[in-house]
């Protein structure tokens, strides 16, 4: 049997890979007030919380790439969604802030791992005009899960109680486990892949990149090449300083709309709208990379022409805090969002093109590490601010942060890598 198109169909699992990864994380950020309520949990109790998850999300990414490159795409990214979806799970029963603490420690384990293992599955299935499209699809995945989540889980929680919310969403992780190993074969073995379009991925995919690096590697070898490239500590800055944004919508995001709009728990189901936003923004960034491409611009200034536009727009986020209607934040809200969401799959895509695929998954994690860490520096200091400012200093941080991580990549990531053989 031959499926035509089979890479677009590992590309819709990359996708259902990640609507079940950011529903999953979303649930405690949707259900914080009733949880918060039940359990006996203040505001920096929920900080913390946030705060174990991100630093577990970090030591995932540090390792998870290690564990992509070694055990390959099929076994890893199953390894992954099994992880997380049984630590979703098990959030469910959690009957303190320890328990509940300990759980989300695990999920931010697993989840990590579904970002190193889609890149390299990226590298593997697609040419590279078609790449941005791909990181773009599995990216939206995320959005949508976060469009859908207050939607599925607030009804959920609303009919069943909050704890069914984690339990049913960790079964669903489960299922598209199994459904990953019967499906998932790399190109040149998958007995579903027809002749013409393997030819396609695979002569691709022997076109060696600007500075190969060996197949084989020595631990200390894989590191030093990474290491050593100056561009891999741009990108991990620029990680660093704008993933905090993203971070904010999802787990800040539905606290502001309840504490300071007087949302109640049962509006916040609107954030979908804000996520939405992030859906377009996801995909229209390897649109438009690819459109530049096709117009004869070379890929790295192509990626670099997004994310500059992206750059642009996120520092309108301070009129957030000051405009009167509600309708005007959730329009400045999805402006900000869908230019963020373009510029991460755009920066996500630019990895993939820049690093050699034997170290892809390592130096990925590594990469994406810095989202973690700026992700935990972000939600202590939401947590300082609240208590001794106000929101309004949140939206204000986020008009420097773009520009300055534009500026580590044009000055430190537009050179090829300068890989030496080990």
């Amino acid at each position: 049997m031959k499926i035509p198109r089979l890479r677009w169909w590992i590309g819709g699992m990359l996708f259902l890979a990640s609507v079940l990864n950011y529903i999953d994380r979303q649930t405690l950020s949707l259900l914080a007030p009733v949880i918060q309520a039940d359990v006996g949990l203040s505001d920096a109790h929920y900080g913390n919380i946030v705060s174990l998850f991100l630093a577990a999300y970090t030591l995932g990414y540090l390792f998870s790439g290690r564990i992509v490159d070694a055990l390959g795409t099929r076994v890893s990214l199953a390894l992954f969604v099994g992880w997380w979806s049984v630590a979703n799970a098990l959030t469910g029963f959690a009957r303190s802030g320890f328990s509940l603490g300990g759980c989300r420690f695990l999920l931010g384990l697993g989840e990590a791992g579904g970002y190193t293992a889609s890149p390299k599955v990226v590298s593997e299935w697609f040419p590279a005009k078609e790449r941005g499209v791909a990181v773009g699809l599995y990216s939206v995945g995320g959005a949508v899960g976060a469009t859908l989540a207050p939607i599925l889980v607030i009804g959920l929680a609303s009919r069943y109680g909050w704890r069914s919310a984690f339990v049913a969403t960790g079964i669903l992780g489960l299922v598209f486990t199994a459904l990953w190993l019967v499906i998932y074969r790399r190109p040149y073995e998958h007995p579903w892949l027809g002749d013409g379009e393997r030819q396609l991925i695979l002569a691709d995919a022997t076109e060696a990149p600007a500075a190969p690096a060996p197949a084989v590697l020595t631990e200390r070898a894989r590191w030093g090449l990474i290491l050593a490239t100056p561009a891999v500590w741009a990108l991990m800055g620029a990680r660093l300083l704008t993933d905090p944004v993203w971070y904010f919508f999802q787990f800040w995001m539905p606290k502001y709309l309840h504490t300071v709009r007087g949302f109640e728990p049962r509006e916040l189901a609107s954030m979908w709208l804000i996520f939405l936003a992030a859906d377009i923004g996801f995909l229209s960034s390897g649109f438009l990379s690819g459109w530049l491409i096709g117009r004869g611009w070379n890929v790295r200034d192509s990626r670099l022409r997004v994310l500059l536009g992206c750059a642009v727009v996120v520092p309108f986020a301070p009129f957030i805090a000051h405009v009167p209607s509600t309708a005007g934040v959730f329009a400045l809200s999805m402006a900000v969002v869908l230019a963020h969401a373009a510029w991460l799959a755009g920066i996500s895509t630019y990895v993939v093109d820049l690093v050699p695929k034997p170290i892809l998954g390592t130096a990925f994690g590594f990469i994406a590490a810095g989202s973690a860490v700026g992700g935990i520096l972000m939600n202590q200091a939401v947590v300082w601010t609240i208590a001794h400012l106000t929101y309004d200093y949140c939206f204000y941080a986020m008009v420097a942060l773009h520009p300055l991580a534009f500026w580590l990549l044009w000055k430190h990531a537009r050179r090829p890598w300068a890989l030496a053989a080990a």
